[in-house]
C-alpha cells in the first residue's frame, strides 16, 4: 500500500519565500540554514535537517513556514508529540497555512487524538478541496469518532474524484455497514418483539447457517404482520434456499398478495413451480409477467427459456438464454439449457459446444469448492 504520509510530506514542505508575507525579508543566515537543511534531508539525514530548522525558528521565530517544515520532519521521524508542539506554534503565527493544519491533524490522528485532529483536518480540506490525502485521513478520523455520516460525505467526494480508489470504496463500505448496524440496533431497541425485529433476528441466524432459527423467527414475523410486505418473502426465501418448493411457493404467493409488483418474489415463485415439476405453462405465465415488468432480471429469462424448452418451444427459448449468457457467461446452468435448446432444434455441434462449456465451468466450480474446503480444514486444524 502506498505510504500516503510520505506523499503528503513532499507536498507540504513549504518554500520559505512565503516568509516575505511574515517578515520583511529572510536573512542570509536563514537562507544558508535552509539550504543546509534541504541538503541534509535529500541525503536522508533527518536529524541534521531538524537541527538546522531548530536554529531557523530561533533566528526567525515568526516564520510560520519554518515551523511547518520542522513539524513535517518530526512526523517523518514519527516523533508525533514534538510535531504537534511545533505545528501548533506555526498555526498560532499564521492560522491560514493549510499545509500546517493538515500536518497537525495527521500528527494528532497518529497519536489517537481523533477529537483534536478533526478541526485541523477539516480546515485542511476546506482550504484545499482537491487534497484527497487530507480528506482520506479526515474520513478515517471521523470513522474513529463514530461519525459515519460525516465520513460517508468525505468518501463519496473521494470516489467522485477517483472512481478506482479501492481504499476509499473500502472505507465507504465500512462506514455504510456501521450505519446499517446502528440503524438495525435502533429498530430492535424501539420494539424487540416487532415483525421488523424478528426479521432482523432471522437474517442474523440465516447468516450463521442456523436455518431452523431463521425459519422460526420469520414464521413469528408472519404471524405478527401477515399483511406487511416483506414478511412472507423472507420466510419464502429461506424455504426456497432449503429446496422446500411447496412451502416456498405458498409463501411467495402470500407475498405477492401484499406486493404484486415484487419481481423477485414472482420469479422465485415461478422457479418453485418448475422445481416442483408443475405444468410449465403455469410458470411461463408468471415469468412473462416478470420479464414484462423487470426486463433486466436475467434469472427470470433463464427460467422462461427452461419453461419454453419443456413446452417444446426451443426456438422461442433461445433469445432469452442468449441474452442471459451475454450478461453472465460464467453461469453453468445457462449453457446447460442452451445445449438442450440447440439439441431440440437438431443443432448437434452447437449443443455439444455448450455442453463442453457447461462441464468446464462445473469442473472449475468443483475445484474451487474443494480448495476452499481444504483451506477451511487447515484453518480449523491450525486453531486447535
Amino acid at each position: 500500500m502506498v505510504n500516503w504520509r510520505v506523499i503528503r510530506f513532499l507536498v507540504l514542505f513549504l518554500p520559505l519565500a512565503v516568509a516575505q508575507a511574515q517578515e520583511a525579508a529572510v536573512s542570509p543566515a536563514v537562507e544558508q540554514l535552509v539550504a543546509e537543511a534541504h541538503q541534509a534531508q535529500s541525503q536522508g539525514d533527518l536529524s541534521t535537517a531538524i537541527t538546522k530548522y531548530q536554529k531557523i525558528v530561533q533566528i526567525a521565530p515568526r516564520l510560520a513556514a519554518a515551523y511547518n517544515n520542522l513539524g513535517m520532519l518530526y512526523l517523518q521521524q514519527h516523533d508525533f508529540p514534538q510535531a504537534v508542539a511545533v505545528l501548533e506554534k506555526g498555526l498560532k503565527i499564521d492560522p491560514s497555512v493549510v499545509a500546517t493544519s493538515a500536518l497537525l491533524g495527521s500528527a494528532q490522528f497518529s497519536m489517537g487524538q481523533y477529537k483534536e485532529a478533526r478541526p485541523h483536518l477539516e480546515a485542511a480540506v476546506r482550504g484545499n478541496p482537491k487534497d484527497d490525502y487530507a480528506r482520506r485521513l479526515l474520513a478515517r478520523d471521523l470513522i474513529s469518532l463514530k461519525d459515519y455520516e460525516g465520513a460517508v460525505v468525505q468518501l463519496r467526494t473521494m470516489v467522485a474524484h477517483d472512481p478506482k480508489d479501492q481504499d476509499a470504496w473500502y472505507l465507504l463500505g465500512k462506514a455504510h455497514l456501521q450505519l446499517s448496524e446502528s440503524a438495525l440496533r435502533k429498530v430492535n431497541e424501539i420494539d424487540p418483539n416487532s415483525a421488523l425485529s424478528l426479521v432482523i433476528a432471522g437474517e442474523v441466524m440465516q447468516s450463521m447457517g442456523n436455518s431452523d432459527g431463521a425459519l422460526g423467527a420469520y414464521k413469528k414475523a408472519v404471524e405478527i404482520a401477515p399483511q406487511q410486505p416483506g414478511t412472507h418473502e423472507h420466510l419464502a426465501d429461506e424455504y426456497w434456499t432449503l429446496g422446500k418448493w411447496e412451502s416456498a411457493r405458498d409463501e411467495f404467493q402470500a407475498e405477492l398478495a401484499n406486493d404484486p409488483n415484487n419481481c423477485q418474489a414472482r420469479w422465485k415463485m415461478a422457479n418453485s413451480l418448475l422445481s416442483m415439476h408443475e405444468p410449465p405453462d403455469q410458470a411461463l405465465k408468471e415469468l412473462n409477467r416478470v420479464i414484462e415488468q423487470c426486463s433486466d432480471l436475467m434469472q427470470a429469462r433463464v427460467d422462461r427459456g427452461r419453461a419454453l424448452i419443456a413446452l417444446g418451444q426451443a426456438g422461442d427459448a433461445l433469445p432469452d438464454l442468449l441474452l442471459a449468457e451475454k450478461a453472465n457467461p460464467d453461469e453453468p446452468t445457462i449453457h446447460f439449457y442452451l445445449a438442450n435448446a440447440y439439441r431440440a432444434q437438431g443443432r448437434a455441434d452447437d449443443s455439444h459446444n455448450e455442453m463442453q462449456i457447461y462441464q468446464k465451468l462445473m469442473d472449475s466450480a468443483t475445484q474451487s469448492e474443494s480448495k476452499r474446503a481444504a483451506e477451511e480444514q487447515k484453518i480449523m486444524k491450525d486453531t486447535h
